[in-house]
């Protein structure tokens, strides 16, 4: 970058009073690229500001503006300033028409440079096939204004192709939208890919980006999209903020880059880029001018005006946008961080308010098994403390991802855990030739969320003697239909679950009255609490199943149900102590929640 100011220096410059700036109504963006002169590019490096309308002197006032400087000082030295009249808008609303082609219909493998958006959106691009850090599930990345907009929320539908070119809702869907952020950081947002396979070889570029790079002025750059297909650009400006008009969203400043046509491969049409291009991907091309793999950013807004004599467009920071979205380019990067957290149990912190596992009361504490002098014993998704004297769990935790989920067959491998004492789990020799089934306090199709590796191992996991409570078979098999069943499920349907994220807690009233039945004593209830948060605040509910044993001796099954309770009633029960934050999570609901019996979804108070 030829310039008498530090490269560094001149970046911080625009980052510490870009936003003074850009509060001038007038001036659209501030970055720093070559001077123009006369209509020509030069070799001098300068802070570069773009006005909506450049007038006289004698007339910005009229506009409510201020004159820019001609110059500003970097670390003492004298910078030059250009002015340059330019405007630009995320071009989201509106779509141009055009034939039918494979950029607009629906595929499977999905891959990038196909038309997507929110269910209530347009039509946009998908930019990148990425990775989610935490949990290794596959995504598409695009822009906030394609997958959410200004209506739209985490967890709504999105389309693949956007409903701008095929509005069939039902059979369209690609996903849910997990992540997404408008600020400083980018205008970007990430989707699941659900029941479709996916290539991440873009179309057309022939490469699948696999590493972030730093744009640079003059780099060379390709882009393909749902409109105007592959174009070819020169980075014009570096270390930019825009302001934007977002509609309903209203404005937001955005950290970017500027790209002009490439001279060498000008576009046919003239266009750099158009609506439905939003969310492309721009590649770094090598030497021989072929694309690398190597993301140079991600496209969000174009000219609006044409004042100027060459097309424009604005393309997100990569490093930046990944981030704040939690995102990688690595398959392998992301199963491997997805398996060691899997490796750690229960994650405190998978909800955005901290959720500590459950404690015992001082008498139940010299009860507990402890395995490496830890009485919490991890596993894939879930972690529980053990009960020497009961030989069954007092608590299990566990957290589920509904951005991830994965239907997997049944392994029915019950087994002990070899890292807990044989004579401190309850094994096969209950269940044999009896009326009693094993039944799971995890629910199995709540642990198998994440990459094929992990939710295998977590579905594996779930059939330890460990995670097993005893059920009289009516129960158990009918509570996959009954409301205890689909206690989870349900949240889902009844309330807005931030990034479709729960953590819940459960396990056997171990009672001293229980009945014994081969030297077990059997429980005869089981509770279960529900953590979730909308729009950040933390929500909890607390359950309650009483089981009607005489099934045991007697062939007539008796009733059981289900109660939503206070949460302070499980303590007195169980002398299971929850974190104090889910006491506070029930507090923050609309109403308080007095004990009631639960005879279907519409009776629980959410």
């Amino acid at each position: 970058m030829p310039t008498t100011a530090n490269p560094a220096a001149l970046r911080d410059y625009v980052r510490r009073h870009g936003s003074d700036f850009l509060a001038d109504p007038n001036i659209t963006s501030i970055g720093i690229g070559h001077k123009v002169v006369d209509g020509r590019r030069t070799d001098v490096v300068c802070v570069q500001f773009t006005v909506a309308a450049k007038v006289p002197p004698e007339q910005v006032d009229d506009l409510g503006s201020a004159l820019i400087p001609q110059s500003v000082e970097v670390e003492s030295t004298v910078v030059p300033t250009d002015v340059l009249e330019r405007a630009y808008a995320p071009s989201y609303a509106v779509v141009p028409e055009a034939a039918p082609d494979a950029r607009r219909t629906r595929i499977d493998p999905v891959v990038p440079g196909v038309s997507v958006a929110g269910a209530a959106e347009s039509a946009g691009t998908i930019g990148c096939i990425v990775w989610d850090a935490d949990t290794g599930a596959p995504h598409v990345l695009s822009n906030w204004h394609v997958l959410q907009g200004p209506g739209g929320a985490i967890g709504d539908e999105v389309l693949q192709p956007g409903p701008y070119d095929d509005n069939r809702v039902g059979r369209n869907r690609l996903g849910v939208v997990t992540r997404s952020h408008l600020g400083i950081a980018g205008d970007a947002a990430i989707a699941t890919i659900e029941d479709r396979g996916f290539d991440a070889t873009v179309l057309d570029l022939g490469v699948a980006p696999v590493e972030l790079g730093d744009p640079e002025l003059d780099d060379p750059v390709v882009k393909s999209g749902r409109t105007t297909a592959v174009t070819h650009g020169r980075v014009s400006r570096v270390d930019v903020i825009v302001r934007l008009d977002y509609g309903e969203a209203g404005e937001h400043r955005i950290g970017c880059f500027e790209i002009r046509p490439d001279p060498a491969r000008p576009p046919v049409d003239g266009e750099l880029s158009d609506g439905g291009d939003s969310g492309s991907a721009w590649i770094f091309k090598a030497g021989n001018g072929r694309p690398t793999r190597v993301l140079a950013g991600l496209h969000f807004a174009g000219e609006t005006d044409g004042r100027d004599s060459e097309e424009h467009a604005l393309a997100c920071l990569p490093r930046s946008v990944f981030d704040k979205l939690g995102i990688t380019l690595s398959a392998e990067a992301a199963a491997e961080a997805a398996a060691a957290a899997g490796a750690a149990g229960y994650d405190e912190g998978f909800l955005s308010t901290p959720v500590a596992v459950p404690t015992l009361a001082p008498e139940l504490a010299a009860d507990a098994v402890e395995v490496d002098g830890d009485p919490v014993v991890p596993y894939t998704h879930f972690s529980l403390t053990m009960s020497t004297s009961r030989r069954l769990a007092r608590w299990v935790a566990w957290n589920v991802d509904g951005t991830a989920m994965r239907r997997l067959e049944r392994s029915d491998d019950f087994r002990l855990d070899p890292r807990v004492p044989a004579d401190a789990q309850v094994g096969e020799e209950l269940y044999a030739d009896n009326r009693l089934d094993r039944g799971h306090l995890a629910r199995r199709a709540d642990l198998t969320w994440g990459t094929a590796a992990e939710a295998a191992q977590a579905n594996s996991d779930s059939f330890f003697f460990t995670n097993i409570a005893p059920q009289i078979d009516a129960f158990n098999q009918a509570s996959r239909y009954g409301v205890w069943g689909r206690l989870e499920d349900a949240l889902y349907e009844a309330a807005t679950v931030d990034r479709l994220r729960i953590s819940v807690f459960g396990g056997p009233v171990l009672r001293d009255d229980d009945r014994e039945y081969r030297g077990v004593l059997v429980p005869r209830e089981f509770w279960k609490v529900i953590a979730w948060e909308e729009d950040g605040v933390l929500t909890a509910r607390a359950f309650l199943l009483t089981q009607d044993l005489d099934p045991l001796e007697a062939i007539d099954l008796g009733e059981f149900e289900t109660y939503q309770v206070p949460l302070d009633d499980l303590a007195s029960r169980t002398g299971v102590l929850l974190d104090p934050a889910l006491s506070a999570g029930e507090a923050s609901g609309a109403e308080s929640v007095a004990a009631h019996v639960v005879t279907s979804e519409e009776d629980v108070v959410w």
